[in-house]
């Protein structure tokens, strides 16, 4: 009996012992060099079960194709270049262990497959990390890339996490894991109603990827979520559009209430206002290079000393233009539409020659760069910033108009100019100095654009033409209107888009302001006044 007892005993430790080695994180990394890819992917399981943190640069290797096995002994290490041989590095210690000939050495292959798991796998043995970025971007790669292996790490890095964000990350990431494990019906019932309340388009996406294989009796909770989130994503979809529309309705401010000046007061049709808005991004570019250059530190105030150099720069170019060519054609539209136009074709070959044809580089400043979410939708930083400036910039010029002496001549002479003149304004420099106004305005415009568009010759062109739909649909000459006309414009553009196309969208607008316009001349707010109602 005894000795069929020892017997009895050594076979159970002989059958036994390959497992046991399998625990040992060691003796996994080491199958990887002789598994194929379905076996690779479990034994990626099996090193995440171990918990073993030491494991985490091995896996990370493992992805960026680093790791290697010997030839000679099947042992796997991570490699790094040593002049024409390789340096064999310990997976789990990091510690070199000496360097061999490339072809001692095997590369262990890893397709996008076996990338996910690793993911998955780095994403559950990160979730402890005392650093709290690191857990709450452990999450995340558990919540992109759902595993039952990680759900027991999740569980554990849970009920010791007290971060109240990442805490709520990991309840999600354990969501999704129950999803693809073999819990009871209840609990994946309460894992459906947990991804459901991520919302969004991702959290769909990991419901339908679960639909093939779930239980039947969870069917009608699994479609009853789906249901829900899409109800959900119509509605952000729709205020995604809105805020885009807003976004470009201010873009189309900027470029169009310096235009909304000089064609209200003066009655100028100018076609070059396109190239001070050009020559306003240029001038960004200008000043960045020097701080580049001079003073590297002060890069995230470039946009702050840009601002006065292009206003001053595009206003006295404004100032030439009406003072050498503007003034002499006063009564003359169609003279004066030439010889803007010809105006902006000289001052888009000057910058060609001094800066090149080819677009330029402006950065964008930290505190531009970036972005954040606003429940189911997504908002630039640039995007918000050029939109909270354009309505700086609106509101700056409605006060100039309304509170100053200067605005106050402006609007005697958009409303009467010859009652204006004979009261004792001097209404030849009012022209100039509105002129000089609005072009530098649009050298303002420049400097935001330059943050969201490409700096080039022909940067103005792409907005003369909506800048002077703008004008005309809200009323020439009334900022008001400005405002009103380039968010709606802007609105209307984003929701055509996606139906009809850019190009036919921008069609269809154009025909709607012309059937406007056949009702309403002037526009939605006109202005008042004996000589502008004659």
């Amino acid at each position: 009996m005894l000795i069929r007892f020892i017997t009895l005993l050594f076979t159970f430790l002989a059958l036994a012992a390959p497992s046991y080695a399998q625990s040992d994180p060691k003796d996994l990394l080491n199958a990887l060099g002789k598994a194929n890819f379905k076996q690779t992917e479990e034994l990626i399981g099996q090193i995440a079960a171990t918990g073993d943190p030491r494991i985490v640069p091995a896996l990370e290797a493992f992805a960026e194709g680093e790791l290697f096995v010997r030839k000679s002994d099947g042992a796997v290490f991570i490699t790094k270049a040593a002049g024409s041989n390789l340096a064999a590095i310990d997976p789990l210690t990091g510690e070199t262990v000496g360097e061999e000939p490339k072809s001692a050495f095997t590369k262990i292959r890893v397709n996008n497959n076996l990338r996910r798991a690793i993911r998955s796998a780095l994403g559950g043995l990160t979730l402890l990390s005392p650093d709290r970025t690191v857990r709450l971007s452990a999450a995340q790669a558990v919540l992109q890339s759902p595993s039952a292996e990680n759900l027991e790490l999740v569980e554990a890095a849970l009920a010791k996490e007290t971060d109240p964000e990442v805490k709520s990350r990991m309840e999600q990431a354990r969501a999704v894991s129950v999803l693809a494990s073999d819990r009871s019906i209840e609990e994946k019932r309460g894992a459906i109603e947990s991804v459901a309340s991520i919302g969004g388009r991702p959290a769909k996406s990991i419901l339908l990827s679960v639909s093939g294989t779930i239980d039947e009796t969870l069917r009608p909770d699994l479609d009853a979520a789906v249901s829900k989130i899409e109800s959900q994503l119509v509605v952000w979809d729709a205020a995604e559009s809105v805020w885009y529309g807003i976004s470009l309705g201010s873009v189309l401010l900027l470029a169009a209430i310096g235009l909304a000046i000089t064609f209200g007061v003066m009655g100028i049709i100018n076609m070059a206002h396109g190239e001070m808005v050009m020559i306003g991004a240029y001038s960004t570019f200008v000043v960045q290079q020097v701080i580049r250059t001079s003073y590297p530190g002060l890069f995230d105030w470039s946009l702050a000393i840009a601002l006065p150099v292009a206003f001053l720069m595009t206003a006295l170019i404004g100032l030439v233009i009406e003072r050498g060519v503007i003034r002499f054609l006063y009564g003359r539209p169609l003279e004066t539409l030439l010889a803007t136009w010809g105006i902006s074709l000289i001052l888009q070959q000057t910058v060609r020659t001094i800066f090149g044809p080819t677009n330029q580089e402006v950065g964008n400043p930290s505190w531009m760069s970036g972005s954040f979410a606003l429940g189911g939708m997504t908002i630039t930083w640039n995007r918000l910033w050029i939109v909270l400036f354009s309505l700086t910039i609106f509101f700056a010029l409605l006060a100039l108009m309304k509170k100053s002496a200067f605005g106050l001549q402006m609007r005697a002479v958009t409303q009467n100019r010859r009652m204006a003149s004979s009261m004792g304004i001097r209404t030849p420099w009012v022209d100039a100095f509105t002129f000089a106004l609005g072009s530098g305005i649009a050298g303002i415009a420049g400097v935001a654009l330059s943050q969201i568009d490409n700096v080039s010759p022909n940067l103005g062109q792409a907005y003369i033409i909506d800048s002077f739909m703008v004008v005309v649909f809200g009323g020439v000459g009334n900022l008001w209107g400005t405002l009103v006309g380039a968010l709606s414009l802007g609105i209307l553009n984003k929701f055509l888009e996606p139906s009809v196309g850019a190009v036919l969208g921008k069609i269809l607008v154009l025909v709607l302001i012309i059937l406007f316009i056949q009702k309403r001349p002037r526009g939605l707010f006109a202005l008042k006044g004996r000589a502008v109602e004659a």
